[in-house]
Parts: structure tokens; C-alpha cells; sequence
């Protein structure tokens, strides 16, 4: 099992404020787990009771509709934090957490996170920025929905997903998603993302491997009307 202190991941988050003996009390009281592909991390409404450090892998945050559909707000990844806002507001979740890929993570307890945000300054300052972040990207969200078109809104996805996760050797997008999770991104029924994809893919903007895509036209992406 890593060390807090000599975990590399803490450079990509709030936790990259706190001492060495910070680290070193969170590394006695943590527990690490790997998560599979599918597996709920938390589940809306529940007490999460501390923070999720994500080692490796992504998962989906998404929120349940009265219709009974998903809605995919926000992929969370590598170095990236879960349970924050709840942990300070002290609500029960709003918002599911799924692995999107096999993941591994680090639960610490919130009666040590509470101790570093009442001690130390540069780490209170360091998780609100990152909640403010969040409500940035939050408010963008509801704009798009609101001004932009379904094919739009899928290009800029797969956009997102080429600059967030990359490509492999054969430009193949690293990370995979369902047809299910794309309509589940932009707000759309499965079959209709389908259809879009399939329309793109005719067009010569991507080209698929399996589940697999890969971008083949950025600039027409970007200029989607």
C-alpha cells in the first residue's frame, strides 16, 4: 500500500496543501480498494463520510431524473477528489458514483479532513477553489442544454474525451464509454445518440473499432453546427 506522502496523485488535488505529517496521519487512518468496471462507489443519498482520492481509473458522476434516466455531469479522473461538498455541507449525497473502468481509490475518513480544513488554510482555499470549479462547470452544463443542439453537444463530448483522456497508438480514444453513457452526457435518448454517431461516422468525422472510437476530423467537430 503507497504512502500519502509519497503518492504522486496528491500533486493533482487539494491534498498536495497539507504537510508531510498531515499526510503521514491520513496514510494511518486511509483504506484503498479497487473498484471494477460498473461497481457504484456511492450511491444518491447516501452518507459518504469522507472523500475518495481516485489512484487510478474513471468514473461517472450522474444524477437520477424523475423519468427514471441518468444524467451523466461530470467524468472524474486520476487525481481527482470525491465527497468533498458533501462533506463539508454535510448533506447526503446528491449524485451517483459509478467506475467507468476498473479504478483504484482511497477512502479518508471525514473526521480527518475536517481536522486539515480547520488547521490549515492553503488546503480550506485549495477544496473551495475546486468546489467552485465544479459549480463553473456546472453552470456551463446548463447553458449548453439549453443553447446548443444535440449534435453539438456530442462533438464537443468527444472533443472533451480526446483532451482529457487521450488517444493510444492507433488514435483509438482512451477511454470507453457506452452509446448509453454518450446520450447519457449530452441529454439525449440512447437511440438517438446512436443515430448521431452513426450520421458522423458517415461522415468521416470518427471511425469505430468495436465500442471504440477515434476522432478523424477534429475542426469539422468544432465547427458543428
Amino acid at each position: 500500500m503507497s504512502k500519502c506522502e509519497q503518492c504522486i496523485i496528491r500533486q493533482f488535488n487539494s491534498l498536495k496543501a497539507l504537510h508531510k505529517e498531515d499526510l503521514v496521519r491520513l496514510s494511518g487512518c486511509k483504506t484503498t480498494k479497487t473498484i471494477k468496471k460498473g461497481e457504484v462507489i456511492f450511491e444518491e443519498g447516501e452518507n459518504v463520510n469522507g472523500v475518495y482520492c481516485i489512484k487510478d481509473g474513471v468514473c461517472k458522476l450522474s444524477k437520477l431524473s424523475t423519468n427514471g434516466k441518468d444524467q451523466i455531469v461530470k467524468l472524474v479522473t486520476k487525481g481527482d477528489l470525491l465527497g468533498q461538498r458533501s462533506l463539508i455541507s454535510d448533506d447526503t449525497t446528491n449524485l451517483s458514483a459509478i467506475a467507468v473502468n476498473d479504478m483504484e481509490v482511497c477512502f479518508i475518513p471525514k473526521s480527518e479532513i475536517v481536522h486539515d480544513l480547520k488547521n490549515n488554510v492553503n488546503f480550506s482555499m485549495d477544496m473551495l477553489k475546486e468546489m467552485a470549479d465544479d459549480l463553473k462547470l456546472a453552470d456551463n452544463v446548463i447553458v449548453d442544454m439549453a443553447q446548443k443542439s444535440v449534435k453539438q453537444r456530442l462533438a464537443e463530448t468527444l472533443l472533451y474525451l480526446q483532451d482529457n483522456f487521450g488517444e493510444d497508438d492507433e488514435g483509438l480514444l482512451n477511454i470507453v464509454l457506452s452509446r448509453e453513457d454518450y446520450a447519457n452526457i449530452v441529454g439525449t435518448a440512447t437511440e438517438s445518440a446512436i443515430r448521431i454517431l452513426s450520421q458522423f461516422k458517415k461522415d468521416g468525422l470518427i471511425s469505430t473499432k468495436g465500442k471504440h472510437v477515434k476522432i478523424e476530423n477534429i475542426n469539422a467537430l468544432k465547427r458543428m453546427e
